[in-house]
């Protein structure tokens, strides 16, 4: 038996410093090009992700602050970017629902490593209206709604019985009744303060544009040290 079988931490270190990072070509990004808002930027940069095969590119992280004032962060689903902000869901009553109803700050970070590009939003996340929440439900799969229907989210799980009781039981009312009521189901809309674009490079010249509202609402760009 040789060294790293008998230490897994070795094994685990040995493993971990064999990976790469950036092994594809890197696109080229000229901020002075960029435009003066973040949103287009967004629009523009996930299409590209889209193009070069980025696996699930609307996924993104979502960290916000708890009671005790402890940073938490989980990865949630893109479902819109418009002139109001970047659009997640989840239940009211869940973990990051409560949080958001304490503190209703928070940030938003995608990695698209098929480009080597990051996007950070930071701003104030506010509800949308229960006809929005119902209607961005409404726009999603069967699916979806059971999930949603299945509800207690965050909450302790006494068995995976009882899951998959309550799960089944949540298919057979969504496939039953598509516009059953979920009141605890909300659309959440971040309304972006600042917005960072990292452009990686294999040099580790990143380039790094930050977007800032000014006190007068508008937008003022800069550039950050890699």
């Amino acid at each position: 038996m040789d060294h790293e079988e008998r230490d897994p931490q070795a094994t685990f270190r040995a493993l971990l410093h064999a990976q790469r990072v950036w092994d594809v070509p890197l696109p080229a990004f000229d901020p002075a090009g960029a435009p003066d808002e973040p949103l287009p930027l967004f629009h523009r940069w996930f299409g590209e992700a889209v193009a070069a095969g980025q696996r699930e590119p609307h996924t993104m992280t979502l960290a916000t602050v708890d009671a005790q004032g402890c940073p938490d962060a989980r990865i949630v689903m893109l479902h819109d970017a418009d002139e109001r902000g970047w659009h997640f869901a989840t239940h009211a009553t869940s973990a990051k629902g409560r949080q958001l109803e304490a503190r209703p700050e928070a940030s938003l970070v995608f990695y698209w490593a098929a480009q080597g590009r990051q996007i950070r939003v930071r701003g104030q996340v506010v509800p949308a209206s229960p006809e929005e929440s119902r209607a961005d439900l409404d726009a999603r799969s069967t699916g979806a709604l059971a999930a949603a229907l299945t509800g207690r989210q965050s909450e302790v799980l006494g068995s995976e019985t009882e899951l998959a009781r309550a799960s089944q039981a949540a298919w057979e009312r969504a496939q039953a009744e598509p516009d059953a009521p979920v009141p605890t189901w909300t659309l959440y809309v971040l309304q972006p303060r600042e917005a960072e674009f990292f452009q990686g490079d294999e040099r580790r010249r990143h380039v790094r544009l930050r977007y800032r509202r000014s006190p007068g609402c508008a937008w003022e760009r800069e550039l950050l040290w890699p």
